[in-house]
């Protein structure tokens, strides 16, 4: 079973880069053997990451300042109401990295399920989406990264942050859909502390990666 490090929730708001510096400390002990399995569970000030196969034309164009980073995917925003997720765990061998999202995927697909919403994957598209009149809106991006047999980064789940950020990027480089929130498409609250204590819940239970 995964150790859960809860780095920051409202209105303990955690900064990006201070973030991605805890993440690489405990990964490089993870990988090693010198720790076991850990998910960080955090909510971070307001930023945008571009992984790193953001385009220029999916960035803000009003000069907004964006973190390159080492992960997959495009262009997302993070901020208050968004629970952020780095689960820093070992992979079985052999490495199946889309078995490993399809996998996060599931467990925030379960994770959701709880609160009454059904929530299902897009073919072709990594994330979790919800069904909203004849389309998909999408609630929870995922962009990873594994090095030493050990990932990094990982899930936003929207649950109750503004969407005004989005309108300045193309999310995930997906110019056709958009994203909504838990709090939104039930019309109830719903925090970031709430879904985490679900997720954590749901991990408990799985343990260790199983692909």
């Amino acid at each position: 079973m995964p150790e859960f490090l809860n780095a920051g929730l409202a209105p303990n708001f955690v900064d990006y880069e201070a973030a991605w510096q805890l993440q690489r400390n405990i990964h490089a002990e993870v990988s090693s053997g010198n720790r076991p399995d850990t998910v960080i569970l955090l909510e971070h000030t307001p930023v945008y990451t571009a992984g790193k196969r953001t385009e220029d034309s999916e960035r803000p164009q009003d000069g907004t300042p964006v973190i390159d980073v080492d992960r997959g995917g495009k262009i997302t925003w993070h901020g208050p109401g968004q629970l952020i997720g780095y689960p820093i765990m070992q992979l079985p061998r052999p490495i199946d990295v889309v078995g490993y999202v399809r996998w996060l995927e599931q467990v925030l697909i379960d994770s959701i399920a709880e609160f009454g919403l059904y929530t299902e994957r897009v073919e072709g598209r990594s994330g979790v989406w919800a069904p909203l009149d004849g389309t998909h809106v999408k609630v929870a991006a995922i962009g990873i990264r594994v090095a030493e047999h050990t990932t990094m980064h990982g899930f936003a789940l929207n649950c109750n942050n503004s969407l005004q950020p989005y309108e300045t990027i193309i999310a995930c480089g997906i110019r056709d859909a958009t994203v909504s929130t838990l709090t939104d498409l039930l019309g109830r609250e719903i925090t970031p502390a709430m879904a985490a204590e679900v997720v954590q819940r749901h991990l408990k239970e799985i343990g260790k990666v199983n692909l």
